[in-house]
């Protein structure tokens, strides 16, 4: 076992910590409103800069000759045993020092204790700080293992890999673009900090979301035809606009609920006088249409590859099926505890969970 290798994302995670703390950052307040304060919760928020600074010094140290290009797909396996390690280590470490949930010790370690930790005076935040590491590391581990494959077959490298690196890494600077969004997402106002969260921002998915790169690095170029490429990127992109417009939409709607949303969709409202539901747009599409965007997305990045033979490069969007489907359940459930008859009235008029006319 390379002593490097296993101590890789020790190294990126503790990079990423430091930018975060030091790079400039813009403050807002998220959707979650803090019990001790009854005020929502303030964010320092500067992932895509940290994001970039940390892949121009993986380049950087890489053009140098300090490290290899393909270094992180060399000690995947020491560096995804590391993580795994960190994941277990920060469960511990956030769940067994905090009050119980009332529930087995099993279940708190899973689904965690407290709901929004902070740190350093909400310097960092526990969950944007998950996310932030997780993104930073799957994007070097996607770099490192496209650049392995470009080093094993420097005459015919697969156009597949190219466009999937591509896309993927629009996901990931676009996300991160996008923080403040992100604060008015499930995650934030459903989620605790345990093993679910935690190890799988640490672990999961740095690791796991590079499944299909790392399944098809060490091939040789399959000559992906033209076709199957542009409608890897069309999926892709349908997908995105989905995800990405019913977020974009409910945050606007969150922020001001009388103004249409890119100046053109006006806000169906279903009201009792005091609550809101939003019911236009891509809210009228279907109850979670941006679950549908995730999937979709996921299944254009694997057709990118160019292999759409091997099962296991479909191991990420049938991960989100898995993912998303009972969210979606969990979801309409608490929706249904918290809105009562206006839930009953949004349903009746939005009928279809995810897939419009299927689900």
């Amino acid at each position: 076992m390379s002593p490097s290798g296993f101590l890789a994302p020790v190294l990126v995670y503790a990079v990423v910590t430091v930018l975060h703390l030091v790079v400039p950052a813009r403050h807002v307040d998220g959707y979650v409103i803090d019990p001790t304060t009854q005020k929502p919760y303030r964010y320092r928020l500067n992932g895509l800069l940290v994001y970039l600074l940390t892949v121009g010094l993986w380049a950087l140290a890489c053009s140098q000759g300090w490290l290899a290009w393909d270094a992180l797909w060399n000690a995947r396996g020491e560096s995804l045993i590391s993580a795994c390690v960190l994941g277990l280590l920060f469960t511990f470490a956030m769940v067994l020092p905090a009050p119980s949930t009332g529930k087995n010790l099993f279940a708190d370690l899973y689904l965690g204790r407290i709901e929004n930790p902070q740190w350093l005076g909400a310097r960092i935040d526990a969950k944007m700080w998950l996310y932030l590491v997780g993104a930073t590391m799957l994007g070097l581990n996607l770099y490192s293992f496209a650049m392995h494959h470009r080093l094993t077959y420097p005459n015919d490298p697969s156009p597949g890999i190219t466009l999937y690196v591509t896309l993927f890494s629009f996901f990931l600077c676009e996300y991160l673009f996008f923080e403040q969004v992100h604060l008015y997402t499930y995650d934030f106002f459903a989620e605790r900090v345990g093993f679910k969260l935690g190890w799988g921002c640490l672990v999961f998915y740095p690791f796991f979301y590079a499944v299909g790169l790392w399944t098809v690095a060490d091939l040789p170029n399959p000559h992906p035809s033209t076709a199957m490429l542009v409608v890897a990127s069309v999926v892709f992109f349908v997908g995105w606009s989905l995800a990405r417009g019913a977020n974009m939409q409910k945050f606007t709607f969150k922020r001001d609920p009388t103004r249409k949303f890119l100046g053109l969709i006006a806000p169906a409202v279903i009201t009792d006088g005091e609550r809101k539901l939003l019911a236009s747009g891509f809210w009228r599409v279907s109850r979670h249409v941006n679950y549908l965007g995730e999937i979709g997305m996921a299944t254009g990045l694997t057709l990118a590859l160019g292999y759409p033979l091997q099962l296991a490069t479909w191991l990420y969007p049938l991960y989100y099926l898995a993912l998303l489907v009972p969210r979606q359940i969990a979801d309409d459930r608490r929706c249904a505890e918290k809105y009562g008859p206006l839930w009953k009235e949004y349903v009746a008029r939005v009928p279809y969970r995810i897939l419009p006319g299927v689900y």
